[in-house]
């Protein structure tokens, strides 16, 4: 992260990282994802998901484990021993509704935190989501209460159910870039108003010392991961915990 980057992400909370990835590869997944003919999610699902991509045939889902591009920033924001905790991916229609704000740094959630200390970040729970197709203003998708990962007080009720409207901000994302936030920031999705459908992949990692979910990789997941991917699924430990390296670096 250079300096301009460490500074709003600890300002706002989230940091887009634009054009990692091809559009070759963005067709690939969005190909993959065609073959699997995701059900049509309900009216009132507010964030339909699937899962269980890591298994697929197409390579993109295990490569974006450790893309080369991200894992610097994961160095910085977790620590260079961190682990994959869970991922899944998202896909919302047009008029689909939204998810409620969760997260936010009052009260302390010690899974999903932000503190700051000599002069380095640490965070619990940190996400990134990947497009696979655009953002575009004003469509819905993910929002956030910039900076509310750092709040001191919880969120008092609104009429309305959701925060007052002068609080969010929804964010675009052009496809194939990664929004990187942590999980301590009060967080939801908007419904989604765009014609084509929003998919984004989300991958979420933790310190190698702790878990959020509960993992069992398969050793015929195991068997086509790298010795980095595979470290990234280990168990949560500290001793001698290896660090995830840079691919290519």
């Amino acid at each position: 992260m250079d300096d301009w980057e460490r500074y709003r992400f600890d300002l706002e909370g989230y940091l887009l990282v634009e054009g990692v990835l091809s559009p070759e590869e963005r067709d690939a997944a969005n190909a993959a994802i065609d073959a699997r003919h995701l059900p049509v999610p309900a009216e009132d699902d507010g964030s339909p998901r699937f899962g269980g991509f890591l298994d697929w045939e197409e390579p993109l889902f295990r490569r974006l484990m450790d893309h080369p591009r991200l894992v610097p920033y994961l160095h910085e924001l977790i620590g260079p021993a961190f682990r994959l905790d869970h991922e899944y991916g998202i896909y919302m229609r047009r008029n689909r509704a939204g998810l409620q704000l969760h997260g936010g740094g009052t009260p302390f959630d010690p899974s999903q935190y932000y503190v700051v200390r000599g002069g380095r970040m640490y965070n619990g729970l940190i996400v990134v989501s990947w497009a696979l197709q655009d953002v575009p203003p004003g469509a819905g998708g993910f929002c956030c209460i910039p900076g509310s990962h750092r709040q001191n007080w919880r969120e008092p009720p609104h009429p309305g159910g959701f925060a007052p409207e002068s609080l969010l901000r929804q964010v675009p994302q052009p496809a194939g870039s990664a929004l990187i936030f942590t999980e301590a920031l009060r967080h939801g999705t908007l419904p989604w108003t765009a014609d084509h459908e929003r998919r984004s992949l989300l991958y979420k990692y933790c310190p190698g010392h702790m878990a959020w979910g509960h993992r069992l990789p398969a050793p015929a997941l195991l068997a086509r991961l790298t010795e980095n991917q595979r470290r990234l699924l280990e168990p949560p430990y500290v001793y001698r915990r290896q660090p995830v390296e840079v691919p290519g670096g």
